[in-house]
């Protein structure tokens, strides 16, 4: 066996023509090493018969019987019933769709064997359509070696298919010299990277019948531990690659007297928390580096980010150059211009609003103040990326809520300050606190900075959980608090897919209010007002001049009243864990204790109340956030499609947090002992499905 038979293209197996190939092709299989690659979702246990009388209902399994009943019967759907027995207990076939030659041949007297779930029926246990074949009365039919693979697929490439392809792809590991062992005995940091890898592979496509099936179903076997091993590994080698590319850069050298900062801190009504200067710190010394700074801001709900990245403005615009914040929706964008509008005019810092809702004459003075560099500071949306906004001396790029954006779209908005082989310094921030091995994983290539501390004289927030059948005692209470002169957040979730249907049931809800409480001052904000409305509400509301303030989500994020002490949020269990902690983030930003009420319509699901009780348990946006990685997966917490990462095939990044751990060293060390193979491990794990050295 030749040493390159695994790179050959698909199309050298057997049964592999143009169209199968287009197929497998949707699938990122082009080679043959890519089948290896390309692993079981689950398994099925087709190696044992199991009596009749021992199955059980949501059971999956292998089954033989004779057929003692055979009958088409005619209820709400026609369906062919076959009664079979096996002497140790009985069970019922069922077959709704099903031909006059199924029907002859599943005739009384035969002998039958079935695969499929078993399922509680009308009046026993039964397998709906399964697969079956007929046996003759003395024939001896073997049961399967192995444990049977279930591989993802796609429209067109049957299992039975598949799994001839793998048994062609796994000759060709009979010869050690195809798949070579990458990993040095310096980068096996954990037990499991010893198993050989032709091993693992093996074992994974085949497993054996005695394998632990609980362990195999939840890829804690050792054998899936030693391939996660490996894909982690070349995730890690892969970002590390993109930053050594990114150190490869120029970037502008921001060598300032720190004069314009120490203006920026003497107009502030309050001191910086030791956490926020040590983070400036950080930042101020990347930014007088010759390579471009990529660092990640991490601070829970509250924390000051904002002014931390007014600091790094101030500094690249001391320096001489230009600096734009995008943040993901237009109320925050709003909301960061205004602040940095008031703190950086004092300074004598044009800052100038970037938006899509902008009229032709606004748009066109904005873009020729950007391009022949009088404004200095641009804050905006997406609305940055397009063509026609061109910097004059780009130098900074601070992006907001960064789990909104993908990296291509980080990138994007990098790119536009790029001169020659120049790129702006790149400072990236989160309010959604990334457990510590997400955001190893997924910002393997950003330095990552945590504000931990939150400014004084802040105290934590209380949650209650409320079913809304006690609505009338919560609308007491609110009418309470602001005879108090509280202010008050009512925040209407409703479905959080429909912006439509969420500003309905916010003005339905203000409606109510209002006539419920008639000596109240009660407001609306929700995402399809115009942005001026949306302002002069909101700037009302800060002003003390409403009580009690109706909205949608779009509160989430940016808006700072410290008299606002109470926060109600209506169907609460439709929001995951993330938003709820951003929401109640609202509030609790003065002296005075604040309050926040999370209202569900019953029944709750299991995971809503975990939800619902890990808000009620916890302040703290790191605990909230490692709960919520493990309530919705690694996919669901980052947004794993638009984050430009590449999908594991086999690590888990739930099970596999060990594994994470090592990985720094298990790099520094594979590096430093093979960095020839750097390449063909990451082509071995991601192939051609993505190109890292533009990420």
């Amino acid at each position: 066996m030749s040493e390159n038979r695994l790179s050959q293209p698909v199309t050298s197996l057997t049964g592999v023509g143009a169209k199968v190939a287009e197929r497998l092709q949707k699938l990122g299989i082009s080679q043959i090493q890519d089948l290896l690659f390309h692993l079981p979702l689950r398994y099925q246990d087709r190696t044992r018969l199991i009596p009749l009388g021992a199955v059980r209902a949501q059971q999956e399994g292998l089954i033989e019987g004779i057929i003692k009943l055979s009958q088409v019967t005619f209820g709400r759907r026609r369906s062919l019933l076959c009664h079979i027995e096996d002497g140790t207990g009985s069970l019922v076939l069922r077959f709704f769709h099903f031909s006059k030659t199924q029907q002859q041949q599943l005739q009384k007297g035969s002998r039958i064997r079935c695969f499929g779930e078993i399922r509680t029926g009308p009046s026993s246990l039964e397998m709906v359509h399964p697969e079956y074949q007929l046996i003759s009365d003395d024939a001896i039919v073997a049961v399967d070696a192995e444990l049977t693979p279930i591989y993802p697929t796609t429209e067109g490439l049957h299992q039975i298919s598949f799994r001839k392809l793998i048994n062609q792809a796994l000759v060709c590991l009979a010869d050690s010299a195809t798949l070579p062992e990458l990993l040095t005995p310096e980068a096996r940091l954990h037990p499991v990277a010893n198993t050989s890898l032709v091993e693992a592979l093996y074992f994974v496509h085949r497993p054996p019948p005695d394998v632990d099936l609980l362990l195999l179903s939840e890829r804690r076997h050792p054998a899936q531990r030693r391939l996660a091993y490996e894909e982690l590994l070349a995730q890690h080698v892969t970002m590390r690659q993109v930053r050594l590319q990114t150190q490869q850069h120029v970037a502008p050298v921001c060598q300032t007297d720190g004069q314009h900062r120490a203006q920026l801190l003497a107009q502030l009504p309050y001191p910086l928390t030791a956490a926020q200067n040590r983070v400036i710190n950080d930042i101020v010394s990347d930014m007088r580096q010759p390579i471009p700074m990529q660092r990640l801001v991490q601070g829970d709900v509250g924390s000051g980010k904002t002014v931390v990245s007014a600091m790094a403005v101030v500094e690249a615009v001391s320096a001489g150059y230009q600096a734009v914040m995008m943040a993901p929706t237009e109320l925050l964008a709003e909301q960061h211009f205004q602040t940095f509008k008031t703190w950086l005019t004092a300074l004598e810092i044009e800052v100038v609003w970037c938006a899509g809702k902008q009229t032709a004459a606004e748009r066109k003075q904005v873009l020729a103040a950007l391009s022949d560099g009088t404004a200095r500071v641009a804050v905006g949306t997406h609305a940055l990326f397009q063509d026609e906004v061109v910097f004059n001396n780009l130098g900074l790029v601070v992006i907001d809520e960064q789990h909104r954006f993908g990296v291509h779209q980080r990138l994007a908005l990098r790119d536009k300050g790029r001169q020659l082989d120049s790129f702006p310094h790149q400072l990236v921030m989160t309010a959604t606190p990334i457990p510590r091995t997400l955001a190893m994983t997924a910002y393997a290539d950003l330095n990552v900075s945590i504000i931990d501390q939150l400014p004084p004289g802040r105290s934590p927030v209380t949650t209650v959980v409320l079913p809304d059948t006690r609505r009338e005692e919560v609308i007491e209470r609110v009418h309470v608090a602001c005879q108090q002169k509280r202010q008050i957040y009512w925040v209407c979730t409703l479905i959080e897919e429909s912006e439509h249907l969420q500003c309905q049931a916010a003005e339905d809800a203000a409606t109510e209010l209002q006539q419920t409480l008639p000596d109240l001052r009660v407001a609306l904000v929700h995402g399809r007002m115009k942005s001026t409305q949306k302002e002069l509400v909101m700037q009302a509301f800060k002003a003390g001049d409403i009580d009690l303030l109706v909205a949608t989500t779009v509160i989430e994020v940016g808006v700072d009243v410290p008299n606002a002490s109470l926060m109600i949020i209506e169907n609460a269990e439709r929001l995951g864990l993330a938003q709820l902690h951003q929401l109640r983030g609202r509030v609790g930003r003065g002296t005075v204790q604040s309050h926040c009420v999370l209202m569900y319509h019953a029944p709750l699901s299991d995971n809503g109340q975990a939800r619902l009780r890990c808000l009620r348990d916890s302040n703290d946006g790191f605990v909230i956030a490692q709960r919520d990685l493990e309530l919705r997966g690694p996919g669901e917490v980052l947004g794993t499609r638009q984050t430009g990462l590449p999908q594991f095939r086999v690590a888990d990044l739930m099970n596999d947090q060990d594994l994470i751990e090592l990985m720094p060293t298990a790099c520094d060390a594979f590096l430093k002992t093979s960095p020839h193979h750097s390449k063909a491990l990451v082509n071995r794990w991601f192939g051609h499905k993505i190109d890292f050295g533009h990420v």
